[in-house]
């Protein structure tokens, strides 16, 4: 059976398809997939701020464009055969980074409000769902499974706070999205933890049968 997701595959991949010309034109200038890395992070500082000053439109527009680099660095990577461990290593940790930077504008801009503790919660799910990926492959299971992925937290993003931007209605379609990322990023915590744990069942089940 499929796994749910918040994003449907064919909205993934239609939205992979957009970027390839893009991603082919890049390749064609040369362009270092390091660069992408670093302008996403640049996006995401700036997203940060326009969060922080209560201009969701261009907060949402920012991250936006940070998600598409994230696409991007990747694939031109591996167009140009220039992936590598240590470009997968920057590639993470600056990811880590960018979130950290969106949620910190979000948390100053409602700091004297509970959406705070939401926005805590979310970013707190946002890096362990990625420190569980990886712990996991570090201990040799493959983990990437989970409702809420890095992908899905961006997009609902993007489009709750430039849904926010309409007068009066930020916290009913951004703080619903903050919410939402609160909760399921966090359930999905929780899969892989219980993914991980009957992995390394199964696995042990099949060397004692050996």
């Amino acid at each position: 059976m499929a796994e749910f997701s918040f994003l449907s595959d064919s909205i993934k991949n239609g939205f992979l398809r957009f970027l390839e010309p893009i991603g082919g034109f890049l390749e064609k200038l040369g362009v270092h997939p390091h660069i992408l890395t670093f302008l996403g992070l640049l996006f995401s500082l700036l997203a940060g701020n326009f969060f922080r000053i209560g201009s969701f439109f261009w907060g949402g527009l920012f991250v936006g464009l940070a998600g598409i680099c994230d696409l991007l660095d990747g694939k031109l990577a591996r167009g140009i055969n220039q992936s590598s461990r240590i470009g997968a290593l920057l590639d993470s940790t600056v990811d880590r980074y960018s979130e950290g930077f969106i949620f910190l504008g979000l948390a100053l801009y409602w700091r004297n409000s509970y959406l705070l503790w939401v926005i805590i919660l979310g970013l707190l799910g946002s890096i362990l769902v990625s420190y569980v990926r990886a712990r996991a492959e570090g201990l040799g299971v493959s983990c990437r499974v989970g409702v809420f992925k890095r992908e899905e937290r961006m997009t609902y993003l993007t489009i709750g706070a430039m849904l926010g931007a309409i007068p009066y209605t930020s916290h009913l379609f951004l703080g619903l999205v903050l919410w939402i990322i609160a909760i399921f990023a966090n359930v999905t915590v929780i899969q892989r933890i219980l993914y991980f744990q009957k992995a390394v069942r199964e696995k042990v089940t099949e060397t004692e049968n050996k």
